[in-house]
């Protein structure tokens, strides 16, 4: 007795179909996120706008910017320049193994860092600076609220559902 099966290429052919729809979905979806965190993350170091001291003449006649009081600690930082704002870049997505995709998301200004986590800066008058974090913050809002899920979630429908 022999046993025939009829259609195992094209049920391959389908499987890698879907394989291939499902890793473009993903790092559709990756991609996507990441500008999601980086949105988030701008949003996040603009709420806090703190109260504003005027500039006035310093002790050498020189006239100084208009200050905003820090933030409170676990709180984003205040807005000052806005330079750690627009430092936020996304980096990706890169492949990182079959159907797996990273990108990262964060600052590129040099005191991202320790605004994030808190620290101790300076030279030789060390400060304790608390942690106010920003990313973090973005993050867990997107996760918790489920939006960062959903971006994943229509990737793959779309990608199962194509054509």
């Amino acid at each position: 007795m022999s046993v025939r099966l009829v259609g195992v290429s094209r049920f391959i052919a389908v499987i890698g179909g879907m394989v291939a729809a499902a890793d473009a979905a993903s790092r559709e979806a990756t991609g996507k996120g990441a500008h999601l965190i980086e949105a988030e993350t701008k949003k996040k170091l603009t709420e806090s706008s703190g109260s504003v001291t005027k500039g006035q003449r310093d002790s050498r006649g020189r006239f100084t910017r208009d200050h905003r009081a820090p933030s409170p600690p676990g709180q984003p930082p205040t807005l000052q320049t806005g330079q750690l704002r627009r430092s936020i870049r996304v980096e990706g997505p890169t492949r990182v193994g079959p159907g797996s995709w990273e990108s990262k998301t964060g600052p590129t200004a040099v005191y991202g860092r320790i605004q994030e986590l808190g620290g101790v800066t300076g030279r030789g008058h060390a400060t304790t600076l608390p942690a106010r974090p920003y990313l973090g913050a973005a993050l867990r809002e997107l996760v918790d609220s489920g939006r960062l899920a959903e971006v994943y979630t229509q990737a793959w429908r779309n990608a199962w559902y194509r054509g």
